[in-house]
């Protein structure tokens, strides 16, 4: 009998691995909905879905391992980290899926609330965050839609050797700016991101980037600590806003 590993756990969703086989159990099924459409139209690999029984979704395990972990140095190669830029570019120039993301008023609205919280109750630094909402500005403006994956972090890019073998995690799908696909990859590994540009292949605009990055990490830290997870520890999310001052 394969051993049950527990893979992220919080108030929201949990996923486990069993064997060769995910588990999701996710609170909130239009989550759900979004993930099982997403993969189906996106035209890069996926998990293959196995069941659904709400409120469990039931993937196969992907082919090799994930592409880094944040706060920590990735082995993988430049050239699958190219390819991972590919891969999103693929994603990008695809159809864009039937539903709208979060608007950009929403986004600036919620950025806003965040920025205060975290210096009413001390979490961070008044200039620290005064720093980076300044820095986010860059990202707050009309942008092409795209089909973006909207949490496209290095763990959920899965590659074997130099090739992406799949990517996990479509709960966030929707149409939305392609540079903050490009941000949340080399989110915490900024020194990769010429090498998924190199694979991207058009030209981008670098401050807006490192803008996302701040919108990112100031949009996390409040929900990173309420579901027992630590922004402070080293390479995360306090340490990618203090790069930035």
């Amino acid at each position: 009998m394969p051993q049950v590993q527990v893979v992220v756990a919080h108030k929201e969703r949990a996923t486990l691995r069993v064997g060769d086989v995910f588990l999701k159990i996710d609170s909130d099924q239009t989550r759900t909905e979004v993930e099982v459409e997403a993969m189906a139209m996106a035209p890069i690999p996926t998990p293959e879905v196995l069941w659904r029984k709400p409120p469990v979704l039931a993937l196969a395990a992907l082919p090799g391992t994930a592409l880094g972990r944040l706060g920590e140095p990735s082995s993988a190669s430049s050239t699958a980290w190219a390819a991972a830029g590919a891969a999103a570019r693929k994603l990008h120039d695809a159809p864009l899926p039937p539903w709208p993301g979060r608007s950009l008023d929403e986004i600036a609205a919620d950025l806003d609330g965040e920025c205060a919280w975290l210096v009413a109750k001390n979490v961070l630094p008044a200039d620290l965050v005064t720093r980076n909402r300044q820095v986010a500005e860059a990202a707050l403006r009309p942008w092409r839609p795209v089909f973006t994956h909207g949490d496209f972090q290095i763990t959920h890019v899965f590659v074997d050797g130099d090739e992406v073998t799949g990517v996990v995690d479509w709960s966030e799908a929707a149409r939305g700016d392609a540079l903050y696909d490009l941000a949340s990859l080399t989110f915490g590994h900024e020194e990769r991101l010429d090498d998924v540009l190199a694979g991207y292949g058009a030209d981008v605009d670098l401050d807006v980037i490192r803008a996302w990055w701040s919108v990112r990490s100031l949009l996390a830290v409040r929900w990173l600590v309420e579901h027992g997870f630590d922004p402070f520890s080293s390479g995360c999310e306090v340490d990618v806003l203090r790069s930035r001052m």
